[in-house]
C-alpha cells in the first residue's frame, strides 16, 4: 500500500471533446501535454481525465470504432505518460474491447511506475436502451484500490445517481471517490447536487472530472450534445474546494487524505447505518 502523505495535489483536466478534432489528434494532444509537464511533483500529484474523452462520451459510433483491449496502444501510451509526468493518472475511461467482442466503458488508474492498478468497468450504463446502454456491456465488480488518498473507489458518470454503489465502496474501506464523467450541460445542476450528496452521506472526498465540448450523440450521430464541465473537488463535509467552468481547463486543489477519518471520528454517522 502506498504511504499516505499529508497532502495530495489533485488536477482535474477538463478535456474538450469536439467534432472539430479527431479522436486520434485529441489523444495525441493530451498525451503530449501530460509528457511535457515535467516539474518536480511535491506533494504527490493525482491527475484525473474525463469519461471517454478520446471519442466523446455520447458519440457511440466513434466510441465503438476506437475500442481496443487493455494491451493496446492507448493504455501503453497513458502508462508511459504517467511515468514521464511522475504522477498518479486516472486516465478517464476508454472503450475496452474484450476477446468476446464485447465493449465496456473502462476507467483506468495508473501509478507513477506506469502500472495499471485500478480497472473499473462501468456498472450503470446510460441511455434507456439506446447509446451505451444498448451497445456496451455493463461491468459487475466494484473497484477499490490503495492510492495516496488511502482506500479509493472508482466510479463513472451515471453511477453518481446510484448511492448504493458508493456505500458498497465504503464497505470496502473507501474514503475517497475518483470519478470520470461526460455529464451534459442541461443536467449540470443535478451533477453539482449529487457530487456533494455522495461526499456528505459517505464522509468521503469526491474528486470528479467532467468533460466539455460538443459532439455527436448515438450511433447515427445526427444530433449533438454539449458537456457541462463543472469538475469538482468536494470534501467529506460537502464543502467545494475547487470547481471548473464550462471550458477546457485544469481544476486543482491540495487535498488532505486524513480528512475523511477525521470527519468520521467527529461525527460517526456511518456507524448508525441500519439497512445494508
Amino acid at each position: 500500500m502506498p504511504a499516505v502523505p499529508d497532502v495530495v495535489h489533485v488536477e482535474l483536466w477538463q478535456v474538450r471533446s469536439d467534432v472539430g478534432e479527431e479522436p486520434a489528434a485529441r489523444t495525441q494532444r493530451i498525451l503530449t501535454q501530460l509528457r511535457d509537464r515535467r516539474e518536480q511533483l511535491t506533494p504527490p500529484t493525482v491527475i484525473v481525465l474525463p469519461e471517454l474523452w478520446q471519442a466523446g462520451a455520447f458519440a457511440t459510433a466513434a466510441v465503438l470504432a476506437h475500442a481496443e483491449p487493455l494491451t493496446g496502444p492507448t493504455v501503453a501510451a497513458l502508462s508511459e505518460a504517467a511515468v514521464a509526468r511522475g504522477c498518479w493518472l486516472h486516465a478517464g475511461s476508454i472503450a475496452e474491447r474484450h476477446p468476446s467482442g464485447a465493449v465496456t466503458n473502462t476507467a483506468l488508474l495508473i501509478n507513477p511506475s506506469g502500472e495499471l492498478i485500478g480497472c473499473y468497468r462501468k456498472i450503470h450504463l446510460f441511455g434507456f436502451d439506446t447509446g451505451e446502454a444498448r451497445h456496451l456491456r455493463a461491468g459487475e465488480q466494484v473497484c477499490v484500490v490503495d492510492t495516496p488518498f488511502g482506500r479509493t473507489g472508482l466510479a463513472t458518470c451515471y453511477d453518481l445517481r446510484f448511492p448504493e454503489l458508493f456505500r458498497a465502496m465504503v464497505d470496502q474501506g473507501a474514503q475517497t471517490f475518483l470519478m470520470c464523467s461526460g455529464w451534459p450541460v442541461q443536467r449540470i445542476d443535478a451533477w453539482q447536487v449529487l457530487t456533494r450528496a455522495r461526499a456528505i452521506e459517505n464522509q468521503a472526498w469526491v474528486i470528479a472530472c467532467n468533460g466539455v465540448g460538443s459532439h455527436p450523440v448515438g450511433e447515427a450521430g445526427g444530433d449533438t450534445i454539449t458537456l457541462g464541465g463543472a469538475s469538482v473537488i468536494v470534501d467529506p463535509w460537502g464543502a467545494v474546494l475547487a470547481e471548473g467552468t464550462a471550458g477546457e481547463q485544469v481544476v486543482s486543489a491540495d487535498v488532505d487524505p486524513a480528512a475523511p477519518s477525521g470527519a468520521r471520528q467527529r461525527m460517526p454517522f456511518l456507524r448508525d447505518r441500519v439497512l445494508r
